[in-house]
């Protein structure tokens, strides 16, 4: 959520002071009697205006390969992300 904040920030639209949130959900499977984490999906929300989607979009398609946490874990976990913004 921080590399995809700072991104929008570094386009002029605020994502500081409670503007852009997530939720986290992971699913886990057992796998030899061991608990594993398979997916972990952030549904983030953005409190903004409808005319910042078109550029909150293109940040959404292109922030993960640029966040430290993404690239550590890609190639592990399926990790995806969606956001819905929020009127502002």
């Amino acid at each position: 959520m921080g590399t995809f904040g700072g991104a929008l920030e570094a386009r002029q639209i605020d994502a500081s002071n409670g503007r852009l949130t997530a939720d986290v959900k992971g699913e886990v499977e057992s796998e030899d009697g061991v608990l594993v984490i398979r997916r972990i999906h952030v549904a983030m929300r953005l409190v903004a205006g409808e005319e910042a989607r078109a550029t909150v979009e293109r940040v959404h398609g292109i922030y993960a390969m640029h966040c430290p946490l993404y690239r550590t874990l890609h190639n592990a976990i399926q990790l995806t992300s969606s956001f819905d913004l929020v009127g502002g």
